[in-house]
């Protein structure tokens, strides 16, 4: 139980937490939680991109694990770029975990993500001689995990349980095919940890149906990329830093980072990434929904 004098204040998977009661975690006992300790990591998101308020999905983690199939359902770069955005702001290292190559080549939706330098991995569906499914590339995402707590994240359909399946035999999470729409079905209800046997965690969360920002601003986003932030000192008053003509700024002046990347102090390609992420704030149908059904994140 949660301690009264907590407030309104939620307890997500992965906070460390301070106990008082009975803790042995024998049947008929009571225990009650009355601290939560400072987070040094949270992914977070809010109902959608009107609703300012946050909700706390999971805290202290080390990485997002954003987890696209190739193919069967489309990959949604929007999605993937929203994730991003979280990972990055909540101080979360990111990795992206591409299912499904089997279907399709996965270097074109790579190449998007180049300037990132974010670490990609790769896996496809196999068959072992008894005939029951294999994850190949499985050993790649098992070293990346291991010995770190780390969050998975994905839409329906895409082979997140699978995933969890091959790393942690035990879990048992639930796997569903997709529609006939493309669309998949929503396994997994619930977020929860689970040990891995090298030591660390993976935490394996429902698929989400939607992924809102509004509580992240364009400052929040431009601190994480370090190569660009000495560029916006020259930026007019209230440049959103969207392009050159300075979005809210009216001195026609423009957005200074042009130039900044233009004088060689950054790559275009990290410019156009920043912006591409800060563009995924405001979302489109194709970057925040999927809705093959209803949200099964109970936050």
């Amino acid at each position: 139980m949660r301690a009264r004098e907590l407030g309104r204040r939620a307890v997500a998977v992965g906070d460390l937490v301070d106990l008082v009661g009975d803790t042995d975690g024998k049947p008929d006992t009571l225990a009650r939680i009355v601290r939560i300790a400072p987070r040094r990591s949270v992914l977070r998101r809010s109902a959608d991109d009107t609703d300012p308020a946050e909700r706390v999905l999971v805290a202290n983690a080390d990485q997002l694990v954003i987890v696209c199939a190739l193919a069967d359902p489309v990959p949604r770069t929007g999605f993937i770029d929203r994730c991003l955005v979280a990972s990055y702001t909540g101080n979360l290292d990111a990795v992206l975990v591409l299912t499904k190559a089997d279907l399709a080549d996965p270097a074109p939706l790579a190449a998007i993500y180049a300037d990132l330098e974010l670490p990609i991995l790769v896996t496809s569906r196999g068959v072992a001689a008894d005939g029951s499914r294999t994850v190949d590339g499985i050993e790649a995402v098992q070293q990346r995990l291991d010995r770190s707590v780390s969050v998975m994240i994905g839409h329906s359909g895409v082979g997140k349980s699978t995933l969890v399946n091959a790393l942690v035999p035990d879990a048992k999470r639930a796997t569903g095919s997709v529609t006939g729409v493309g669309k998949g079905r929503h396994t997994s209800t619930s977020a929860i940890a689970l040990p891995l046997r090298a030591g660390g965690w993976v935490i394996d969360t429902p698929g989400v149906r939607s992924f809102g920002l509004a509580h992240v601003t364009p400052d929040d986003l431009l601190e994480t990329f370090d190569d660009l932030l000495p560029g916006t000192v020259n930026c007019p008053p209230n440049c959103d830093h969207t392009g050159a003509d300075g979005g809210a700024d009216t001195t026609g002046v423009g957005c200074a980072l042009d130039a900044y990347v233009a004088a060689g102090n950054s790559s275009p390609g990290r410019l156009a990434s920043f912006r591409r992420l800060l563009a995924s704030r405001s979302g489109s149908d194709d970057s925040i929904r999927d809705d093959s059904e209803p949200d099964a994140d109970p936050s």
